[in-house]
């Protein structure tokens, strides 16, 4: 199982915007009926679980951590689920659980019609999960100290210009959450063979390969390189943090990452399990994700409902939806491909 750090932070600088975040990752247990049982690798999930707690009453029990813990300790429990609700960024997982059986189908929450446009394009036709927000799996983000406005990279194929020879960065999938949804997706835009040459390309052009999104951005705003692909809501809290930083969406389009909120097919408490998932998409429940004091760079979501506004705007950009069974099926054979001919 991939080991995936889940980013978060409070608004106090770019950096510690995006700071990784964990929490306990004890395994909690049903003591009595209406005990939600919450496994989670989302930076506003502690403030959710309060609200829903005071809202209805209900007790919440929440094992936060990053996303590859959580994924291994579904597949531990696979026979014998502990959990009652799960929630993290990314379809592909998703997806692979619920063809595996292991995720409620079927069920509609009261909100189901305030999804918007972009919400509609992600809520799988099972209904086997449910999208809450969308971030892009990657954009361009450069830093203005270091590149003119004249230079700035406006296409994903600029990187691989001259003046940005050993000058860029990105996270390595096999230790990032959103960076195999970035290589998937341009794959998908591009087509696998040239998908492939444009890492390539970078590679050649002295790409460089951090862990995490903080730490490609520290590297960025320390002049290490010039600019970089990650989660733009990590950059987008850079840029909110006014560091030196500026977001560029690239006209051809950016990867939507949708964190998604699942019920458990055998859910110990299903009724409560229910009301959570109605609550995260509830006007209130949505505000809670907003609370970007307690989620730092996570609240920076486009919505995915009628119920809020984002707090920062991407205006113009393009999302490109990948088909997450397609992406999934090819985790393993490509992440292990950028391993062998671009981190190395």
């Amino acid at each position: 199982m991939r080991q995936v750090r889940k980013v978060a932070g409070a608004l106090v600088g770019g950096v510690a915007l995006v700071a990784a975040g964990c929490g306990s990752a004890a395994s909690p247990s049903h003591s009595s009926p209406q005990v939600l049982v919450f496994y989670s690798a989302q930076g506003y999930d502690q403030a959710e679980a309060t609200a829903f707690q005071k809202a209805t009453g209900i007790k919440v029990e929440l094992s936060d951590m990053s996303t590859g813990p959580l994924l291994a300790k579904v597949a531990a429990e696979k026979q014998n689920p502990q959990w009652d609700v799960i929630w993290f960024d990314g379809n592909g997982p998703m997806s692979s659980l619920a063809q595996s059986g292991q995720l409620l189908t079927g069920y509609s929450p009261a909100n189901l019609s305030h999804y918007n446009a972009l919400g509609r394009s992600l809520l799988p036709g099972s209904h086997a999960y449910f999208p809450t927000g969308v971030t892009a799996a990657g954009a361009i983000v450069y830093n203005t100290k270091l590149v003119s406005a004249s230079q700035a990279p406006k296409t994903w194929s600029d990187l691989l210009k001259p003046e940005f020879k050993n000058a860029v960065g990105m996270n390595n999938p096999a230790v990032s959450g959103p960076t195999y949804p970035l290589i998937a997706g341009l794959f998908q835009q591009m087509g696998v063979s040239k998908g492939q040459q444009f890492f390539t390309n970078l590679h050649n052009n002295g790409l460089k390969i951090y862990d995490t999104n903080g730490v490609t951005l520290q590297a960025l705003l320390d002049g290490s390189i010039k600019a970089a692909m990650f989660q733009d809501s990590a950059e987008l809290g850079a840029q909110l943090a006014k560091d030196p930083v500026k977001v560029v969406y690239p006209p051809s389009g950016v990867t939507t990452l949708p964190s998604d909120i699942a019920i458990n097919a055998k859910a110990p408490d299903m009724k409560a399990a229910k009301e959570f998932v109605n609550f995260v998409l509830s006007r209130t429940g949505q505000k809670t994700m907003q609370d970007i004091q307690a989620a730092g760079s996570d609240s920076l979501f486009q919505p995915v409902t009628n119920e809020v506004q984002p707090l920062v705007s991407r205006s113009g950009v393009k999302w490109h939806v990948v088909n997450p069974v397609w992406a999934g099926a090819h985790e393993t054979t490509w992440t292990t491909w950028f391993e062998n001919n671009v981190v190395r």
